[in-house]
């Protein structure tokens, strides 16, 4: 397994994660709603779902590899092409709005948390079929066990998907910030229009 290609898997994963979704969407709704520890919490949940995935795709292509490589090959073919239609519904998709409130919730346990994110991914079928289809990619022939292979990605995967969906989350101060800024500044700006219209109407009269 070439180092090159790690850096490669280890780019193109990033690239992906930082993509506009449900799940990195979603952690960035939970942040800015509910606070940086929720976006965390549902972050790692995320990222350890992918671990349960990546034991799916890796026990079942090691078995169709052992049986026949045509088929792999297949199956690598098909996975690529899923990828094109993946990106080709994502362009097709109506965007994502935040959803912020403003109310005060109650804490919730860690715990929750990554349990939450975790169900969110384990419980969506469309991600076993993405790794099935994207990590083959990577593959090497001759080199180490493809069974190896396989869960040394998934496990770069799913690192580097807790990084930079915690580091969302920990962004999302910034932008919740910004909105703060943003209500001030319009507040301000119908304040002073009002006393504007008073001092107007005071003149006049």
């Amino acid at each position: 397994m070439a180092f090159e290609l790690i850096i490669a898997f280890l780019g193109a994963s990033v690239l992906l994660a930082l993509m506009p979704g449900p799940d990195n969407i979603f952690v960035l709704t939970e942040s800015v709603s509910k606070g940086q520890r929720n976006g965390i919490g549902v972050a790692i949940g995320l990222g350890c779902g992918v671990l349960v995935h990546t034991t799916i795709a890796a026990t079942g292509l090691a078995f169709v590899i052992q049986q026949s490589e045509t088929v792999f090959s297949l199956i690598k073919y098909l996975g690529a092409g899923y990828l094109f239609y993946l990106a080709y519904q994502s362009f097709l998709e109506t965007p994502m709005t935040l959803d912020l409130h403003t109310d005060k919730v109650r804490p919730v346990s860690l715990f929750s948390l990554i349990r939450k994110g975790f169900l969110m991914n384990v419980l969506n079928p469309k991600v076993s079929l993405f790794f099935i289809a994207f990590l083959p990619q990577f593959i090497t022939d001759g080199g180490w066990n493809v069974t190896l292979q396989l869960l040394i990605l998934g496990l770069i995967f799913m690192v580097q998907s807790v990084a930079v969906f915690s580091s969302i989350a920990i962004l999302s101060l910034i932008l919740d910030t910004a909105l703060c800024r943003l209500a001030v500044l319009a507040i301000l700006s119908s304040t002073a229009s009002l006393v504007s219209k008073i001092k107007l109407f005071h003149y006049i009269a």
